[in-house]
C-alpha cells in the first residue's frame, strides 16, 4: 500500500511539474526528501549500499531505453563530437571543477578530483526526459542524447579510479589511465559482440511470442551488464551499445519492446530519485550551501562551455549550437549515484561531496532545466512541437517476406521539404508507401508535395536498405532538391 501510494504521488507530482514546466527530477527528489526522516514521512533511510545498488540497476534501465530509441543514421552524423564530449569533455569538466572544488572546499587534490569526476558527466535520465518534451533540431538533439548515453561510463570509470587512488596504496594516475582504457575498450568490444548476437535473435522472434519480447530484452540488459562487469569492463557502455544495436534492427516486435522500456525507464527514474532524496538530510546542507553554489556556477559557466568548445571545434557546429550545448549539460541522477560510491567506500569528506553534488544537481535542474526550451527558441534551434507518435504499422514486420519498412521524419531543414514524391531519388526497389501528415495518412502520388513535419514510410527490398539509409542521411544533411531531381531522372 505504501509503495503504491508513493508511486501515485510520483505520478501526480510529475503531472504538476509538467504543467509548471519544471524538470521531473525536482519533483522526485523533493518527494524523497519529503518522505525522509527530516520530512513529513519520517522514513529513516541511510542504507548507502542499497541506494547504490538501486542506482546501478536504474541506470542500466535508463541507458538501455536510451540506446533503443537512438537512431544510428542520426548518431553517425555526430559520432565524432559525441565521442569527444563523452571522453575529453568529461576529463576537462572534471579537471576544471576539481580546481574550483579545491579552492572552495577543504579537500585534498585527489578528493577534489574525485568530486570533479562525480559531476563530470551529463545525466542520461534528465537529458532523455528533456528531449522527450523539448522539440530540438535533429543534429543537436542527437548529440545531446549520444553524449549523455556515452559519458556515464567515462565518469563511472574515473570515479572508481580516484576512489582506488584514495583507498589503495601505490595506486596512481598511471593505473587510472590503464583502468580507463581497459574498461571502456573492453566494454565496447563486448557490447558490439553481444549486440550482434542479440539483434539477430530479436529479429527472429515470432510475433506470436510478443508477450515474451520484454522479458527477453530485460534479460539481455542484465546479461550485457553482468558479462561486462565480470570481465572488469564498463557494464554501462556495454548496455548502451547492445541497446543501440537492438533498437536499429528491423524486427516485428520493436514497438512492444520500446514501449515497455519507456515505461520501466520512467519507473526507474521515480524509484532512483526518491531513494536518493531519502539520503539527503536538509539540516546538513547549510554548511556547504555557498561553496556548492559557487562550484555549480563554475561547472555551468566555465567547465561545461570549455568542454563543448574543445570537443566540437572541428565538428561544424556554429556559435548558437555551441552556446546551447553548453547550457544543456544537465546534471541529475548519475552524479548523485556516483556520490554514493564515495559514501559506501567511506572516503574522507564523502558526506561533504554528497551534499555538494546534491546542490549542483538542484542548481542544474532548476536553472538549466527550466530554461532549455526558451533558450532553444531564442537561438532558433527549436522545431515545432510534435505530438506523441505511434507508428501505424510495425516497422520491420514484413521482413520475413524479404522487405523492409523505413521511417523518416521530415524536419524543416531537410532537402525533401517542398519536393515532389517522384523527385526523392529513391532506387527502383524502394517506394514511399505512406505519408502521415497531422495524424492522417496520405496515399502518396508522384505529384504529392512533401512538407516539413511529414512522416514518410518507405518500403524497400532487403538489398536496398543500405542505399536507402544513405539517402536518408543525404536528406537530413540538406542535399539540394535539384540534386534529387537529377538523381530521379538518371534512374
Amino acid at each position: 500500500m505504501i509503495a503504491g501510494a508513493v508511486l501515485l504521488l510520483a505520478v501526480l507530482s510529475a503531472i504538476g511539474t509538467m504543467r509548471l514546466r519544471l524538470p521531473f527530477v525536482l519533483a522526485f527528489l523533493g518527494l524523497g526528501m519529503l518522505l525522509g526522516s527530516e520530512g513529513l514521512g519520517g522514513i529513516d533511510f541511510d542504507d548507502v549500499e542499497l541506494a547504490r545498488s538501486i542506482g546501478v540497476v536504474a541506470l542500466i534501465v535508463i541507458l538501455f531505453e536510451g540506446g533503443l530509441t537512438t537512431e544510428w543514421r542520426d548518431l553517425r552524423a555526430v559520432l565524432a563530437p559525441a565521442l569527444l564530449l563523452s571522453t575529453v569533455g568529461v576529463v576537462v569538466t572534471a579537471a576544471v571543477t576539481a580546481a574550483a572544488a579545491y579552492f572552495f572546499f577543504d579537500l585534498s587534490w585527489i578528493t577534489a578530483l574525485l568530486l570533479g569526476a562525480i559531476v563530470g558527466s551529463t545525466d542520461a535520465a534528465a537529458v532523455f526526459a528533456t528531449l522527450r518534451f523539448t522539440p530540438l533540431r535533429r543534429r543537436v538533439a542527437t548529440l545531446l542524447a549520444a553524449e549523455s548515453g556515452a559519458n556515464d561510463p567515462m565518469a563511472v570509470a574515473l570515479t572508481a579510479g580516484f576512489i582506488s587512488w584514495l583507498t589503495i596504496p601505490a595506486y596512481g594516475a598511471e593505473e587510472i589511465a590503464i583502468q580507463l582504457l581497459r574498461e571502456l575498450g573492453l566494454g565496447l568490444v563486448i557490447g558490439v559482440g553481444l549486440g550482434l548476437i542479440a539483434s539477430r535473435a530479436f529479429a527472429r522472434l515470432p510475433p506470436e511470442l510478443g508477450a515474451f519480447a520484454p522479458v527477453a530484452s530485460v534479460a539481455t540488459a542484465g546479461i550485457a551488464y553482468g558479462v561486462a562487469d565480470a570481465a572488469h569492463a564498463s557494464g554501462f557502455l556495454c548496455v548502451y551499445v547492445v541497446a543501440l544495436w537492438i533498437g536499429n534492427t528491423p524486427m516485428a516486435l520493436r514497438r512492444t519492446v520500446v514501449a515497455f522500456h519507456e515505461g520501466i525507464a520512467f519507473l526507474a527514474q521515480v524509484v532512483l530519485f526518491i531513494f536518493l532524496g531519502l539520503l539527503v538530510f536538509p539540516s546538513q546542507l547549510g554548511s556547504v550551501a555557498l561553496a556548492s553554489l559557487a562550484l555549480a556556477g563554475v561547472l555551468v559557466f566555465v567547465a561545461r562551455p570549455l568542454a563543448v568548445l574543445l570537443s566540437t571545434v572541428a565538428a561544424g557546429f556554429g556559435r548558437r549550437e555551441r552556446l546551447f550545448l553548453s547550457w544543456a549539460g544537465l546534471r541529475g541522477a548519475v552524479p548523485i549515484v556516483l556520490a554514493t560510491f564515495a559514501l559506501s567506500a567511506d572516503i574522507a569528506a564523502s558526506q561533504t561531496i554528497f551534499n555538494a553534488v546534491f546542490f549542483v544537481v538542484i542548481v542544474s535542474t532548476l536553472v538549466q532545466g527550466t530554461t532549455i526550451e526558451p533558450l532553444a527558441r531564442r537561438l532558433r534551434l527549436a522545431t515545432e512541437p510534435r505530438p506523441y507518435h505511434q507508428p501505424p504499422i510495425e516497422i520491420g514486420v514484413i521482413q520475413s517476406l524479404g522487405g523492409e519498412i523505413l521511417e523518416f521524419q521530415v524536419a524543416p531543414g531537410d532537402a525533401l521539404v517542398g519536393s515532389f514524391v517522384r523527385d526523392t531519388g529513391l532506387p527502383r526497389s524502394a517506394i514511399v508507401m505512406l505519408i502521415v501528415r497531422d495524424g492522417s495518412g496520405i496515399p502518396p502520388r508522384g505529384t504529392t508535395r512533401i512538407e516539413a513535419g511529414d512522416r514518410l514510410y518507405i518500403l524497400a527490398t532487403a538489398e536496398a536498405r543500405a542505399p536507402v539509409e544513405q539517402l536518408l542521411v543525404e536528406w537530413e544533411r540538406g542535399a539540394a532538391p535539384t540534386r534529387l531531381r537529377l538523381a530521379s531522372r538518371d534512374r
